[in-house]
């Protein structure tokens, strides 16, 4: 039988329900509960690729410097049809 990992809700009674997938009816099964509350849990940070710490902030700078980059490397529309014609000379 394959391992099932879900998110729930525990309600203030104390009673978690668990709704089986429709192709175990009727069978023995052996369950195993392994729980960890979601709600202590602390955040954990992120890092980029470079393994600088991922911040508000720094996700700023980055959507700044892309949309700089667009801007310098943009070719205006007029240019794209002469570029295609050059394109297939070769």
């Amino acid at each position: 039988m394959p391992n099932i990992q879900l998110k729930t809700h525990v309600g203030t009674d104390g009673v978690l329900q668990l709704q089986m997938p429709p192709e175990v009816r009727d069978v023995d099964v052996e369950v195993t509960v392994v729980f960890q509350s979601l709600s202590e849990k602390p955040p954990q940070p992120r890092y980029n690729a470079w393994g600088k710490r991922v911040t508000q902030k720094s996700i700023q700078d980055a959507i700044a410097g892309m949309r700089q980059l667009r801007q310098e490397a943009s070719v205006d529309r007029q240019s794209i049809p002469g570029m295609i014609e050059e394109g297939r000379r070769f």
